[in-house]
């Protein structure tokens, strides 16, 4: 039996389609500078296709990729046409018969008002239950990273110390609730002192540190003299090469994010780590959750289990306002957001 999603905003009227359009490649982190904002007509969709009014614009790390000239794991969004994003939006025509009118759905429908699209463009429908903004988080990209590549990667065992970086983020902040179910003692990195409070008292992390003004090794070599079984980093750079010395023979660590590096062109130098994996027997793995489309339904339902359950939460933070989508990706990597970032389309 499928479940409706709950707390659903209400979705004004609207006779034409504001797009968010990428004007200018960005060299590093996207700005709101290069972006703008264009309105076109509401587009009509074709044999086989729907069109989605979008309600909640998702806001990703990755779309730092999308958006430069990078190199990364997918071509760069076109300049002119809107930014490449994840979005939750309900159907208002339907020309595809695997589709219906009025089904909520989360998929690549981009930063704008309405989106035209065919079934290859979902990821999920909006069937389990949750609060609606939930399927761009808990239940999306985000959620769904933080189970599979924790487990995945991570193999975390009943017992194991857990590190992970950006703790309060979007992906971190689940990571830590997650591996206490799964019976780790975890240890956070964030940017604040406000943020590492939260990772203490919303998450349940055993330790939290502001990492800005906290000498980083001393805490970890208090916290774990016996090393760290598991590192989940979503930032690379010093934080990186500083954990790595604190990690026990046999860690895995998780490469889910080089949130921390300015910018990948030209690349930049720092510490040799080769003899830190050699002499630690270190087992290391990047992440890239498009590697792993067809076990996604099955994560987002044991989320929303433990979400039901009371076990694990996440927090949102809604914009309300397309023209928030633009500064929003630089507001991510400045830590000016608390949990997961979504623009609420009003």
């Amino acid at each position: 039996m499928t479940q409706t999603p709950t707390e659903i905003p209400d979705v004004p009227p609207c006779n034409r389609n504001r797009q968010v359009l990428l004007s200018a490649r960005p060299d590093g982190i996207p700005q709101a500078s290069h972006f703008e904002i264009a309105e076109t007509s509401v587009p009509e969709p074709g044999p086989g296709q729907f069109r989605v009014r979008n309600i909640y614009l998702s806001i990703d790390p990755a779309q730092r990729g999308w958006a430069s000239s990078e190199a990364n794991y997918s071509a760069p969004v076109p300049l002119g046409e809107p930014m490449r994003a994840l979005a939750v939006g309900v159907v208002d025509a339907s020309r595809c018969d695997s589709v219906s009118e009025g089904e909520y759905l989360y998929g690549w429908f981009g930063w704008q008002d309405f989106a035209v699209a065919d079934p290859s463009a979902i990821m999920l429908r909006a069937d389990l239950g949750l609060p609606l903004a939930q399927f761009g988080g808990l239940v999306g990209i985000n959620g769904v990273t933080a189970y599979l590549a924790l487990t995945l990667c991570g193999r975390p065992q009943s017992g194991d110390t857990l590190l992970v970086t950006t703790a309060a983020g979007g992906v971190g902040s689940l990571v830590g609730q997650i591996g206490r179910i799964l019976g780790c003692r975890t240890l956070g990195l964030t940017g604040s002192d406000d943020k590492a409070a939260l990772c203490r008292d919303a998450y349940s992390y055993d330790a939290a540190w502001n990492y800005r003004d906290t000498d980083i090794d001393a805490a970890l070599a208090d916290a774990a003299p016996e090393g760290i079984n598991v590192f989940f980093d979503n930032v690379g750079g010093p934080m990186l090469d500083t954990a790595l010395r604190r990690l026990a023979v046999g860690a895995r660590v998780v490469q889910c994010g080089t949130a921390s590096v300015p910018s990948w062109t030209p690349p930049p130098t720092g510490p040799r780590n080769e003899r830190e994996i050699l002499t630690r027997r270190l087992q290391w793995s990047g992440f890239v959750i498009f590697d792993h489309m067809a076990i996604l339904p099955e994560a987002a339902r044991q989320l929303a289990e433990w979400h039901a359950a009371g076990r694990i939460d996440l927090r949102l933070d809604v914009l309300d306002g397309i023209e928030h989508a633009a500064g929003s990706i630089a507001d991510l990597y400045a830590g000016r957001n608390t949990g997961k970032r979504l623009v609420r389309i009003v």
